[in-house]
């Protein structure tokens, strides 16, 4: 999320005709500490029952804990899945090159 916030602007055109939503299986108590302590400029939104998870294919079979494998969707203006990096590699630049791409080419009209 660091690496989000740092590359804010680049990424997600300064914020202008985007938003970022980044969902967690972590309690909302937790993810606001955090997102509010860290300066993140983006939404985070709390999915502690995995349904988003399930729904988007990103949960990890695990019987003992929740996590979730980190994916990026890009929606398009129409509201449809633009892009999707699968898995979401957070410490390779290419990751964060390819989803640029991808935020420049969904706000294209």
């Amino acid at each position: 999320m660091n690496a989000y916030r740092d590359q804010y602007a680049q990424l997600f055109n300064g914020g202008n005709g985007v938003t970022v939503l980044a969902i967690s299986a972590d309690p909302q108590r937790t993810q606001a500490d955090w997102a509010r302590e860290s300066g993140f400029p983006v939404t985070f939104a709390s999915d502690t029952g995995l349904v988003a998870g399930r729904a988007y294919g990103v949960i990890l079979n695990l019987v003992v804990t929740k996590l979730d494998r980190r994916v990026a969707f890009v929606i398009g203006r129409d509201g449809r899945i633009a892009h999707v990096i699968r898995p979401f590699r957070e410490l390779v630049q290419g990751s964060y090159d390819e989803l640029g791409k991808a935020v420049a080419e969904a706000l294209k009209p």
